[in-house]
């Protein structure tokens, strides 16, 4: 009978989906009553396509405001 293979991770974290994945978790109280809770999950080029997509914005936005000044 094949004895069951071992987990790395504990069982109620989810199994990475890439080795080189970042997480980040959370949680903020105001007062008794309100909790927030957040968390991320992003790989290295998720990263590169963030910083790409952001410039990409700025450098629209400069365009935008330089048209507007003439």
């Amino acid at each position: 009978m094949p004895s069951a293979p071992i987990a790395l991770v504990p069982p109620d974290e989810p199994v990475p989906t890439h080795p080189e994945e970042m997480k980040a978790v959370y949680d903020v109280r105001i007062g008794k009553w309100i909790t927030l809770q957040g968390s991320a999950r992003i790989t290295p080029a998720g990263m590169i396509s963030t910083g790409m997509a952001v410039s990409a914005l700025l450098l629209a936005t400069a365009a935008l405001v330089r048209a507007a000044r003439r």
